[in-house]
């Protein structure tokens, strides 16, 4: 099966992530923490409506994500400098309140990412403190959800991890020879897809 690694031309007007979706079943199989106003880890169904904020991770390095086309089922997956290029151009380009909910066409109101960061050492990053044990690269992201109707989804446990949307290039990677295909600027540009994670 191919793996696909997606790439940013910081370039490109396009490319990068445009926004962030909360969603039930996040690709990247990880789910966010909500946090009391006291900032204690709590369980989704028992959340404090004073705080209503969300952490968890956007993007892990180096993690394949499954993925199924029209063209076949392959893997995708991002390294740890997309990863970081990923996650300052999201916020260069003010794109931290463009929220959706399972990727619905539709940008949510009153909803925007407050805190955004890199775990650069796993032991002593503040996401153990809320039980995510995330490796060095990882995106975390906290957000803040004063949208009534995406809180009670919260609160139902019917929205449970973040999922990024953008622009991104891919490089082809085969398993059976392990190198990576050289594409000319030409076919990446080409290539330029839009991928929801």
């Amino acid at each position: 099966m191919d793996i696909i690694e997606l790439i940013i031309d910081e370039n490109e007007e396009l490319s990068g992530i445009e926004a962030v979706s909360v969603v039930e079943n996040p690709a990247i199989e990880e789910f966010f923490v909500a946090l009391k106003k006291e900032d204690e880890l709590i369980r989704l169904a028992e959340v404090d409506e004073e705080k209503r904020l969300l952490m968890g991770a956007a993007l892990i390095p180096n993690k394949p994500i499954y993925r199924a086309n029209a063209n076949g089922e392959f893997y995708i997956y991002f390294s740890k400098e997309t990863v970081v290029k990923a996650s300052q151009m999201f916020l260069r380009k003010g794109n931290q309140n463009n929220s959706t909910l399972e990727h619905q066409k539709d940008f949510l109101k009153d909803m925007s990412v407050v805190e955004s960061w890199i775990v650069e050492d796993p032991e002593v990053d503040k996401s153990k403190l809320y039980g995510l044990n995330m490796p060095v690269g990882t995106w975390i992201i906290t957000m803040s959800v004063q949208n009534d109707k995406i809180w009670e989804k919260v609160r139902k446990n019917l929205v449970r991890g973040f999922s990024i949307e953008g622009y991104f290039a891919d490089k082809l990677q085969r398993p059976q020879d392990k190198q990576k295909d050289q594409l000319t600027e030409e076919q990446q540009l080409i290539n330029q897809i839009k991928n929801v994670i």
